[in-house]
């Protein structure tokens, strides 16, 4: 897209489009002032959208600014002049990151680079180890050819939910390393496709639901069909044990969940950016993508049972942790307020 459609789509998002033009007589309006010879994080534009009088420099150039009313220039005096060069930090609260956002000048030098910035600045600050660390190359390059396509973000999730129920057919007759390979693409692509929402500024309503919705659901569907997959193996698990795993498991998953809700609802912020151990701890709780990879290590070991078992002991362990974070953030809380640690100049 060019750069002018960009900025507009970050409009719209924020619902910074006026409905229509001004009716005669109308009082002069603010204005949002931006230079497309530049590119910028869509945080700049929601940063500046919030502050009037704010305008962003980069090289002693203005970028973007939010012009009072009776103001177009961006050198007008009396303006609060942000100095991108000085590399001020914003808090992203949707990502739950601390970070100074991109302002690139847009070349065509400078334009895969600007790509890779706006890819990785989509990347939240709280994730998993396996997408912090194995695939962001990979779904990089997955997420540029989608957009090069002309994909959109939910056309890449439907892509995704076909290869989830294709892997989760595969594990419950027991072939394991099929399900696994079209698991391991099907991960990629749920990074893929909110990756291309936030770098197009296509996000949607019903995309959130489709992709959240299914992040929610089929885990615990992946865990059953692991189970019973298990009796086309040489160590089959017999009802009352598959029964007593998946109990573990749901129950700690839901438990899990719940606390992640409440600890939101008590202190206005996810659980895994108050304290640096538990952004730390996200990497490996037991999530979906850190419990395929204890999978993994099992059936490389020739025991896809013992691997379930983990899967529901590491799941109990992370519960436990878990109640601990919500029951010390009350605590806190008697002390004074609570801050994520992320949130911190």
């Amino acid at each position: 897209m060019s750069n002018a459609e960009r900025i507009r789509r970050m409009a719209r998002a924020q619902a910074a489009v006026p409905p229509g033009p001004p009716g005669p007589g109308a009082a002069p309006a603010a204005t949002l002032w931006a230079d497309t010879h530049f590119a910028f994080d869509p945080e700049w534009f929601k940063h500046i959208l919030a502050h009037p009088g704010a305008v962003l420099q980069a090289g002693g150039r203005p970028v973007l600014a939010h012009l009072p009313a009776g103001i177009d220039d961006p050198h007008a005096p009396g303006l609060t002049v942000i100095d991108y060069d000085a590399r001020p930090t914003l808090y992203n609260h949707a990502l739950r990151k601390r970070e100074c956002p991109f302002v690139e000048p847009l070349t065509r030098q400078t334009a895969p680079e600007i790509e890779r910035r706006s890819y990785y600045g989509a990347y939240k600050g709280a994730t998993d180890l396996l997408t912090k660390y194995l695939w962001p190359e990979a779904a990089f390059a997955l997420t540029r050819m989608a957009a090069r396509a002309g994909l959109s973000p939910n056309m890449v999730t439907t892509i995704g939910s076909l290869l989830c129920i294709a892997a989760t057919l595969l594990f419950a007759r027991g072939d394991y390393w099929s399900g696994l390979a079209l698991g391991f693409l099907f991960m990629v692509l749920d990074t893929v496709d909110g990756k291309l929402a936030r770098c197009t500024i296509t996000s949607s309503w019903w995309g959130n639901i489709f992709d959240h919705g299914l992040d929610l659901i089929h885990p615990p569907i992946w865990w059953l069909a692991w189970g019973l997959g298990t009796r086309a193996t040489a160590h089959p698990l017999d009802d009352a044990r598959l029964v007593a795993i998946m109990v573990a498991i749901m129950a700690a998953y839901a438990a899990q969940r719940l606390i992640e809700g409440l600890f939101i609802r008590a202190f206005g912020m996810h659980i895994h950016v108050w304290r640096r151990f538990d952004t730390w701890f996200r990497l490996f709780t037991a999530r979906r993508n850190p419990n395929m990879a204890i999978l993994f290590v099992a059936l490389a070991a020739g025991r896809p049972d013992r691997g379930l078992e983990a899967v529901a002991w590491w799941s109990l362990l992370s519960l436990l942790v878990h109640a601990g974070q919500l029951l010390g953030a009350f605590a806190a809380r008697r002390r004074g307020p609570l801050r994520s640690w992320l949130s911190e100049e």
